[in-house]
């Protein structure tokens, strides 16, 4: 087990029938993230996925992080943000291409293997049928 110091980067990958398009759709449009990202029960942010947007999540016990997108590539099928909560800090890159979403975690041990769960949920739902773009 890698002591709570070291620095850890995990990938999870998940594949589903949602097309890139679909998927990309559902990243750029934050009002419906808490769809596919279950932890989240409010996002504090305006606008679409962009480099520089920063917010605020409150997660489902009243967890809040903040975040800042740091790079969002759509035809390259990539975007990077880093997400804060007290002093857990990631660096996450999406990868996104057709059927298949996946994360690149980044951080100290303890907060990314604590989060890979929460990832693969998500990531699952997001290539998942849902309900549309």
């Amino acid at each position: 087990m890698p002591d709570d110091g070291a620095v850890s980067t995990v990938r999870v990958r998940r594949r589903g029938p949602a097309s890139k398009y679909a998927i990309w759709a559902r990243y750029r449009n934050l009002e419906r993230w808490p769809e596919w990202a279950p932890h989240i029960r409010e996002l504090r942010a305006f606008g679409q996925l962009r480099p520089g947007l920063e917010g605020q999540m409150v997660g489902v016990l009243g967890m809040t992080a903040w975040f800042e997108v740091l790079e969002v590539d759509e035809p390259g099928g990539v975007w990077i943000w880093v997400v804060r909560s007290g002093p857990a800090k990631l660096r996450i890159e999406h990868e996104v291409a057709e059927g298949l979403a996946g994360m690149i975690i980044t951080g100290r041990a303890p907060a990314v293997f604590a989060y890979v769960p929460v990832a693969r949920r998500q990531l699952t739902r997001v290539v998942g049928p849902g309900r549309g773009p």
